[in-house]
């Protein structure tokens, strides 16, 4: 373990995490971790000197989870990606760039996000949405195995047949809280050809663009993947397809459509990802998933209210698995809504507006530091999580679950 102060001339960039908004917290030191044993060498640091503890792979946590004023644990050394009869193994601090990159090369992938520098555990822990979700499920729902270092310092492995609780609650219940996952083994799927689509349409047909999508696209084949996004300026439909396009009504509701068709998995995700523009404003976000489709009149109100608003369906894979066979409850809704601005209380204006139409359920990898009622996240899985807690970090040196 290298132990790195507010001396050192690494510590700047390293304390950074990749939200603005929580750049301003400065731990009393950064852990720097190269294996399973250092990590346990970090815990024993922070429990004589009394500090708490942040977990770091990506940085990207909503809720600045992986900041601290305390011992940051940098987990960014445990980036292999290693291939073996069909399964991954992944270390805890590798970016998705690195993973689909080093996928590719055995024509493996598995089902995860867009964003290049989101760390590996962190999106698995607490689901992992993503362009081959509706037809392989979750990125947790791919996860065999893990080694993971408790709070008192031992190392375990689980899966299915070991530690069976703990590998039960790491899929889905969001990262950071039973202990420091340092690898992971997936099931990993075969790494498609896609087309990659785009569809634009006028911002004054927005209200009719959400109606047509919220509609069709949690039901569309398992196959194709079409999120939906409303600026000030525009509607865009975009998303991937392995296999057939087609886009129901969405077609024809005066849309600019672009496809790029034989894009290898990593082009794919690199298209998207070279959109990204690095932006340092501090944007706050709210989100909830659906059950049922909006009522126009409330579509209306939300467009009105002028927040950005990303709509990412479900259906497909994701909702085949039964509720409580992973700590990931949310089987049954239809598509997640996020709204976003620079303005907090835009946000929650917005997020009202919605909210009465709402499951009441949150996803796990969008923690909002508003909730209040725990369950929102875990629904009827909760009892079972807080019990596995107390197994597992009685002391609660991780935080999360009360």
């Amino acid at each position: 373990m290298e132990l790195i102060g507010a001396d050192h001339p690494q510590y700047e960039v390293l304390r950074r995490p990749a939200l603005p908004q929580y750049r301003a917290i400065r731990p009393t030191s950064i852990a720097r971790c190269a294996d399973p044993s250092d990590v346990a060498e970090a815990l024993a640091y922070a429990r004589a000197h009394a500090l708490p503890v942040a977990l770091r792979g990506g940085g990207h946590c909503f809720a600045g989870r992986s900041s601290t004023s305390g011992l940051l644990l940098d987990l960014s050394a445990l980036d292999s990606v290693s291939v073996a009869d069909g399964q991954a193994a992944i270390g805890a601090g590798a970016r998705l760039a690195d993973v689909y990159r080093g996928l590719h090369e055995h024509g493996l992938t598995i089902p995860a996000g867009c964003g290049p520098t989101v760390g590996i555990a962190g999106l698995t822990l607490g689901g992992g949405l993503g362009l081959l979700g509706r037809r392989y499920g979750l990125t947790c729902d791919r996860l065999v195995g893990a080694t993971v270092v408790l709070a008192d310092g031992r190392i375990v492995e689980c899966s299915e047949g070991q530690e069976p609780d703990l590998f039960w609650a790491l899929r889905g219940a969001g990262g950071g809280q039973f202990g420091v996952v340092t690898s992971l083994v997936f099931a990993a799927v075969p790494s498609p050809a896609a087309t990659r689509f785009t569809l634009t349409y006028p911002r004054d047909r927005a209200a009719d663009v959400i109606a047509a999508w919220q509609s069709w696209a949690p039901d569309a084949p398992d196959h194709l993947t079409a999120s939906l996004a409303v600026t000030a300026d525009e509607v865009r439909a975009f998303g991937a397809a392995v296999g057939a396009a087609d886009f129901g009504e969405l077609a024809s509701l005066d849309a600019a459509v672009e496809l790029r068709d034989g894009l290898s998995w990593p082009e794919l995700k690199r298209s998207f990802s070279d959109e990204d523009v690095q932006d340092d404003r501090v944007v706050y976000s709210k989100s909830e998933f659906f059950g049922s489709p909006l009522p126009r009149d409330t579509i209306a109100q939300l467009l009105a209210a002028g927040c950005e608003l990303s709509f990412t369906p479900m259906g497909g894979a994701y909702n085949r698995v039964p509720a409580d066979a992973t700590a990931f409850i949310h089987r049954g809704e239809r598509f997640l809504l996020e709204h976003a601005s620079p303005d907090r209380t835009a946000v929650r204006r917005s997020w009202s507006i919605a909210h009465p139409h709402a499951s009441g359920r949150l996803y796990p990898n969008f923690p909002d530091p508003d909730l209040t009622d725990p369950t929102a996240y875990h629904g009827g899985n909760y009892e079972r999580l807080l019990a596995i807690k107390q197994a597992y970090d009685p002391d609660h040196i991780f935080g999360g679950l009360t």
